[in-house]
């Protein structure tokens, strides 16, 4: 009979328990296989670098990635945006004391929240942000993401918002251009007063200012800080930290193009 390879079966056990049990820590892992943690963090750390796994900037869970074969699975777009933003919104969040959110383009104009810094404790906002996608007209990181498309793809994006989105954002489509307009005099997206993402934000009304990430000039995504709105108002955030969000847009975009340079930048397909 022929032996099978240990290393492998560890991998796969790995595996097969993120994909049963979702998001999960490094002592849930351990738990559910039986491994040690060091040998756990050297088998997840080779899957990361396939993209089997991501690991989440929050909390440090790790969850399935786009080389992991499933239908449905991340885009590899998704992933690569994740890997190639992970340093730089730590250092963003670290160095500004804010969280900080990194958003994909998913199609249609919209964006979708692909990792987080997020922590309630620190920063007083809903952690729990990855897989929501924020209004494309209200959000700072769907405003941020629109003033950066073509006029062509943001005119066929708001034609299907007209058909697609919620009686909030049509309500708000009127006032666009100049809530573009405004984004292009400042520099950054805010979020628009008094606008809740949803239903299940706990805590202040959070505030949060983005800018679009470029990828040899195509916009991938937005990235955003974002902050409990009692705390700061939104001009003292952009005036001491948007020079350090700009920074690490541009940081975000070069690696993202760097990860992959054969491909052509651009937003991925949205998932159903």
């Amino acid at each position: 009979m022929t032996k099978t390879n240990r290393s492998i079966e560890r991998g796969l056990t790995v595996l097969e328990a993120v994909h049963v049990s979702g998001a999960s820590s490094l002592a849930s892992l351990a738990r559910q296989t039986g491994l040690s943690k060091p040998t756990l963090l050297r088998i997840c750390a080779t899957l990361e670098s396939r993209r089997w796994l991501i690991r989440r900037s929050n909390d440090g869970r790790y969850r399935l990635g786009s080389g992991f074969p499933q239908p449905g699975g991340l885009p590899d777009a998704v992933d690569r945006l994740v890997a190639a933003g992970k340093t730089a919104i730590v250092h963003l969040s670290e160095t500004t004391g804010l969280g900080v959110d990194l958003a994909a383009g998913i199609g249609r104009g919209r964006t979708e929240i692909v990792d987080t810094t997020r922590v309630f404790r620190k920063h007083g906002v809903y952690p729990d942000a990855v897989g929501f996608r924020p209004s494309p007209v209200l959000s700072a990181l769907g405003a941020a993401y629109l003033s950066a498309l073509s006029e062509a793809a943001r005119a066929e994006a708001v034609q299907d918002m007209v058909r697609r989105s919620a009686r909030e954002d049509i309500a708000a489509l009127p006032q666009l251009a100049d809530r573009l307009r405004t984004v292009a005099a400042l520099g950054y997206a805010a979020r628009a007063a008094g606008h809740w993402g949803r239903a299940v934000d706990y805590g202040e009304l959070p505030s949060a200012i983005a800018v679009p990430i470029l990828a040899d000039g195509v916009p991938v995504g937005a990235v955003n800080l974002v902050w409990n709105a009692g705390d700061r108002p939104v001009e003292a955030v952009a005036r001491d930290h948007l020079a350090r969000l700009q920074d690490a847009a541009k940081a975000i975009g070069a690696a993202y193009a760097t990860l992959d340079p054969a491909a052509s930048p651009g937003p991925v397909r949205p998932r159903s």
